[in-house]
């Protein structure tokens, strides 16, 4: 067990290059690079190399942590880990974090144990904060949508977690742009302040462009976070010469396996490489660059398993413009 408190002293000058977006209409900022806790916060990661994680993401400005309730392994371990690194390090740092939890994917056995029921979003939102050794979490998703449950009744268990103080925000995830639509006015009638999306977007994958909820969040005024931005680390320098033997498509076959790296993806990765290199990036810089040019993303999450990843993520905010040749380019490589 950790001493309550240590010594940490963070990098006086984070703030001075992080750039801030506002999530959608709302008062709240986000850094436009976020830290995820879904992979190397769990049971098999050294506490020392979480550590030099969230400590290099906050002296960079990276002041949004995003977890879920079952992230792992074991399910529960990242919010428990995380909540020993905010006891530990990060006592006197609270009020400049956005801590952000999320359930609706199967997290206890039996019938309260996941989906969208207001039973167990909220027994769920308890056991998060208890792990997490925190009073309230900023941030507080659906995590998918339940077909079997009212979307009244998943709604209103959101405008509990707001009124009873357990959450300041509220968030959807995975949902399509009609549903979200249909939940936005719910909570509206409501008074809940729902105002962001969190789905998966990246070049080469383009879902929330064709089901309508990247305009519709814009429309409606929400922010739009996005997961898996360089595609499990598709759209890096990772796989350009075949797959490394401490890549992930060699040891997490749970989420991504060689099967996904065909000949055409190949072809698709080493040609959008090709122009990132034109313009003076990395493929991951041009990679998160391009969900940021448009200013309807207002963060990217990015996960990470060495601090450097971290830094090389930021460094995609020094260019995010991009000519209307080079986003014609990108979307006939995507495209095909």
């Amino acid at each position: 067990m950790f001493e309550p408190t240590a010594t940490y002293s963070p990098n006086p000058h984070r703030y001075d290059t992080m750039t801030y977006n506002r999530a959608g209409n709302s008062g709240l900022k986000l850094p436009a690079v976020s830290l995820g806790f879904w992979h190397n916060f769990g049971d098999i990661t050294p506490f020392e190399q979480m550590k030099s994680l969230v400590f290099t993401a906050f002296d960079n400005g990276i002041t949004h942590f995003d977890l879920a309730n079952n992230y792992g392994p074991e399910p529960g371990q990242a919010e428990k880990n995380c909540g020993l690194l905010l006891a530990k390090y990060f006592k006197h740092h609270r009020d400049e974090l956005v801590i952000s939890t999320k359930a609706g994917y199967e997290m206890w056995a039996g019938p309260y144990g996941d989906l969208g029921s207001r039973k167990y979003l909220l027994a769920s939102l308890d056991q998060s904060l208890e792990r997490l050794g925190l009073d309230y979490v900023d941030i507080f998703y659906h995590h998918h949508p339940d077909p079997e449950t009212p979307l009244e009744e998943t709604m209103g268990a959101l405008a509990q977690a707001v009124d009873s103080g357990k959450a300041l925000y509220v968030g959807l995830s995975n949902y399509d742009g009609p549903t979200m639509e249909k939940a936005a006015a719910i909570l509206k009638e409501l008074h809940v302040p729902f105002i962001i999306n969190q789905n998966k977007y990246n070049i080469l994958d383009r879902t929330v462009e064709h089901n309508g909820l990247k305009e519709t969040a814009y429309k409606l005024g929400k922010g739009l976070i996005t997961f898996c931005p360089l595609e499990q680390g598709l759209l890096t320098n990772r796989y350009l010469n075949g797959i490394p033997a401490d890549s992930r498509i060699a040891h997490d076959p749970r989420f991504l396996n060689d099967s996904a790296l065909t000949d055409k993806l190949h072809k698709q990765v080493v040609d959008l490489n090709n122009l990132a290199a034109e313009r003076g990036q990395s493929l991951a810089e041009m990679s998160l660059a391009w969900l940021l040019h448009d200013g309807k993303v207002t963060s990217v999450l990015a996960g990470a398993s060495k601090p450097q990843q971290i830094l090389d993520n930021i460094g995609a905010l020094k260019n995010t413009h991009f000519s209307d040749e080079e986003l014609k380019l990108i979307d006939e490589i995507a495209a095909r």
